[in-house]
């Protein structure tokens, strides 16, 4: 038995619309990471995509600082979190076949570096993996996301896990 998947991405990297707009860029691609399980499926569905479309995919791990500390204060911990879950991220690409730039950021607010990053890095897509969340009873997205989701200048993917047993 065959199976057939249309898979969007699959199309040039950069489409235009009837009316001659740009369509979606797969060909540079951010992914915000935080060594999470949640990273896992955003990673892998980027890096096929960037893949297909010999593009680059940008991965950033953000180190939020807190108000009460400048913001280039040593952070010796988290930077050596970030450290090992990048190079995870360097060993994917490398036995997965796509380009990757990996960099860690100290900022106060995760969701403003995102967006910050996306728009530098002209990106033309942000894939982004979240773990599911209750506050108060109640799913939750977080603070990070509406702000990128509101804010980013390209299209947002999101990657949420599985509800929990």
């Amino acid at each position: 038995m065959s199976v057939r998947r249309f898979l969007p991405w699959s199309q040039p990297a950069t489409q235009k619309s009837p009316d001659g707009a740009k369509g979606l860029d797969t060909r540079r691609i951010l992914v915000p990471v935080r060594g999470n399980p949640a990273d896992e499926e955003a990673l892998r569905l980027a890096g096929e995509v960037t893949r297909r479309n010999k593009g680059t995919l940008y991965v950033l791990y953000i180190v939020e600082v807190a108000r009460a500390l400048p913001l280039d204060a040593p952070m010796e911990v988290e930077a050596q979190q970030a450290r090992q879950v990048l190079a995870e991220v360097q060993r994917r690409a490398q036995r997965e076949k796509f380009r990757v730039e990996t960099e860690m950021v100290q900022a106060r607010d995760v969701g403003s570096a995102v967006v910050e990053e996306a728009i530098e890095r002209e990106v033309g897509l942000v894939v982004m993996g979240m773990s599911y969340k209750r506050r108060f009873g109640q799913f939750s997205l977080g603070e990070a996301v509406p702000h990128i989701l509101q804010h980013a200048p390209c299209e947002v993917w999101l990657c949420r896990e599985r509800i929990p047993n």
